[in-house]
């Protein structure tokens, strides 16, 4: 039974989805379940976390098939760290939607659906097969377009179909990618394929290699194939946005980074040069296109690509230190980007406005409020003691060793640039006079404040007792660049192997 322990993280949404599906009608019973079920996540991805610490890397085997034959999950630290960021931004988002999320939405089954994309992401983080990765894709595409439909207002069924035209076509290219691969290697077990590719032509697995590139990079919002996020993320409700923002298109980067650490290290100089002129385009064309907007959240749908490029400088450097730097900057921005998105939605009820020019005077009566935007904007910018300030200097730090100046200049500038966007913000939404004419605005409830506390306190943690997190992201990069490790555990069971019935 020791093997639930990996199993569960995606079981457990999976099972309070189907019971809140059969609940159809009971808005109330849906919601605690959808909360319940979030909030018990934190324990039992900590729980996981721990083992893998302690134990080493955990593998499950689905009705007891050998690898590489059954479907296994597997969770080294990597993983595990994303299984407890998700669990975490789960229980924050449950907690926000409490008053965010309209009765109407609810009656569409906003909460059965949100768990079931809360399992996607889970499955994507702990699968150990090409294959079942492409199927957890779908899973948390599907519940994903739902969400951002759910309500079909004109913006949200624009921004939707834009999101899954674009979206199907990279699962296309992904399937495709996959069937080139298992009549390469005959496999699609993570491990197994690692093996498998290392006897490949050479030429031929670059080729395979940017095509799960693009595939990927669609999921990331990588320049340039980011421009359906901008046009979708902003549409639907503020507790769905957050989650997206936080956490959708970190599961492209995670896909990208294990298999450009696991599969494709064939040829690093090809492959992970492509990689830092992505990033470094993806930082730039991201913060530009932050500048030239003035809504809230749309300054904060661009801040997304441009943010991604910095997780992206750390793959394509491929060293120990620029790893650990990726995984410590996943988590800092996770946190902050979708705090950022919750504020963003406490200060429309209080200004009636997400429109900077309709905003203004929020100092002066929610200086609570203004507080929030401090440290999540100042830490999203890289200001110390904050969380972006370590994430910053670990990736600049990376780079710099690995003697690639023009990646660290890149990142200090756009840095800069994130700065003015979010200095934008604080003159247009609390430090610009209030408008002569504004409506009331609406006092925000505890559902909307608490997770807003908590994702800003965990953005002052991670700043100022680093350590640990940082200890924890270190034992993820020396995983990754060891691939042996991995594959041992999976196809030999030498580090923690489990087996679930």
């Amino acid at each position: 039974m020791s093997g639930w322990w990996t199993v569960a993280p995606v079981a457990l949404p999976l099972a309070a989805a189907a019971l809140a599906f059969a609940l159809v009608g009971q808005r109330s019973a849906q919601r605690v379940i959808a909360t319940l079920t979030a909030l018990a996540l934190v324990p039992l991805s900590v729980a996981l976390l721990m083992r893998v610490s302690q134990l080493g890397i955990q593998t499950a085997q689905l009705g007891d098939w050998p690898a590489p034959f059954g479907i296994a999950f597997v969770a080294d630290h990597f993983s595990a760290i994303m299984v407890v960021i998700t669990a975490i931004m789960a229980a924050a988002t449950a907690i926000y939607a409490l008053s965010d999320i309209d009765p109407a939405r609810e009656s569409l089954q906003y909460h059965p659906l949100f768990l079931v994309l809360v399992a996607g992401v889970n499955g994507a983080f702990l699968t150990g097969d090409l294959f079942n990765l492409y199927v957890w894709f779908e899973v948390l595409l599907i519940s994903s377009f739902a969400l951002l439909t759910l309500g079909n207002l004109r913006n949200q069924l624009e921004g939707g179909l834009k999101y899954v035209a674009v979206n199907l076509v990279s699962s296309l290219l992904f399937l495709a990618s996959i069937g080139i691969v298992y009549g390469l290697t005959g496999t699609l077990n993570f491990a197994d394929l690692a093996v498998a590719l290392r006897d490949a032509p050479a030429g031929l697995v670059t080729v395979v290699a940017m095509l799960f590139l693009v595939a990927f990079g669609i999921k990331a919002a990588i320049f340039p194939l980011f421009f359906w996020l901008p046009a979708s993320y902003h549409t639907p409700p503020i507790a769905i946005s957050a989650f997206f923002a936080g956490m959708l298109t970190k599961v492209g980067v995670y896909a990208l980074i294990r298999v450009f650490t696991l599969l494709f290290t064939h040829d690093v100089a090809w492959t992970h040069g492509v990689l830092a002129w992505l990033a470094a385009l993806t930082m730039v064309i991201g913060v530009l296109g932050a500048a030239a907007q003035n809504e809230v959240h749309k300054i904060l749908s661009f801040h997304i690509v441009s943010q991604i490029g910095y997780i992206l400088m750390g793959l394509a450097i491929f060293t120990p230190l620029a790893l650990a730097a990726a995984v410590f900057y996943l988590a800092h921005n996770i946190f902050a980007k979708a705090n950022l998105f919750f504020i963003a939605g406490m200060m429309r009820r209080a200004g009636g406005s997400f429109d900077l020019g309709r905003l203004g005077g929020l100092y002066k009566t929610h200086l609570w409020l203004a507080l929030l935007f401090i440290v999540s904007a100042f830490g999203l910018a890289g200001f110390p003691p904050l969380s972006g300030f370590w994430a910053k200097a670990l990736v600049v730090l990376a780079s710099l060793d690995a003697g690639n100046a023009w990646l660290a200049a890149t990142a200090l500038g756009v840095g800069l640039l994130t700065l003015y966007s979010m200095t934008k913000i604080w003159q247009g939404a609390f430090w610009a006079p209030a408008p002569t004419e504004r409506a009331a605005g609406e006092s925000a409830s505890w559902p909307l404040v608490v997770p807003a506390v908590v994702l800003a306190g965990l953005t002052v943690v991670l700043g100022l007792a680093s350590e640990p997190f940082i200890a924890l992201a270190n034992a993820a990069a020396a995983e990754l660049m060891n691939p042996d490790l991995y594959i041992d555990a999976v196809l030999n069971g030498s580090l923690g192997t489990e087996v679930a019935p």
